[in-house]
């Protein structure tokens, strides 16, 4: 198998999908290099500007993100193959990564369930997939917790958050969230997760009717932070 393997990368090599270098063996979608020097947070889990920025508006216990997003740097790169080059593998190798760093600040066994902020079903047809759904399937697999993505859903399709300001955002997403099976969040400790915080807009409107639905705890998780 591994000769085939190596037969079969001569005549169509794997690249890194952050770098574009060459893949050796062992690795999948990110090189090792591009792994080690992803410009983490490195935020405290207890207290940073994520759960900060959702202060008094969205009742969480954890506000993380993983990665540090700016413009022209690897981070939007690898977002741009996620959300618009059809590679959804970089969302699950990103939440493989995180979940480690999640297990490393022992929260292994601090969350029952995992739930993907929702994309519009016209969405889904058009992308083929939910990229937020992608990175709770890489958390779900390393923390070993189930996630699901039929929970939530987005009831009306918004336009794109980007280039709106924080009163714009909140009122393109306040109404659009809605919870499809309430009893399979009862009691639980959920982790919400989005691919990028900006002004929490879409974190909030989703998570409160989480929260206004019985789950038991909240916290959220994202794979970068806008700059």
């Amino acid at each position: 198998m591994d000769l085939l393997k190596d037969f079969v990368s001569l005549f169509f090599p794997r690249y890194c999908l952050a770098c574009s270098n060459s893949l050796v063996a062992g690795e999948e979608t990110l090189c090792t290099r591009c792994i080690v020097l992803l410009p983490k947070t490195n935020y405290d889990i207890e207290d940073n500007p994520v759960k900060d920025r959702l202060a008094g508006r969205l009742p969480i216990l954890y506000g993380i993100a993983f990665l540090k997003l700016k413009k022209s740097g690897v981070v939007q790169k690898m977002l741009h193959q996620l959300k618009y080059k059809h590679h959804p593998e970089i969302g699950v190798k990103l939440g493989k990564v995180f979940g480690h760093e999640l297990i490393q600040k022992g929260l292994a066994t601090t969350f029952d369930l995992i739930i993907p902020v929702p994309l519009h079903p016209s969405r889904i047809r058009k992308r083929g997939y939910n990229q937020s759904a992608k990175f709770a399937e890489g958390l779900g697999y390393v923390l070993n917790i189930p996630w699901d993505e039929s929970i939530s859903v987005r009831k009306t399709k918004t336009k794109t958050q980007t280039n709106k300001s924080k009163v714009e955002r909140w009122e393109n997403v306040k109404d659009v969230f809605a919870i499809a099976q309430s009893d399979q969040i009862a009691g639980k400790r959920i982790l919400l997760v989005d691919d990028v915080i900006t002004t929490g807009a879409t974190l909030e409107a989703c998570g409160m009717h989480l929260v206004n639905n019985g789950c038991a705890q909240l916290s959220v998780a994202c794979i970068a932070e806008a700059q």
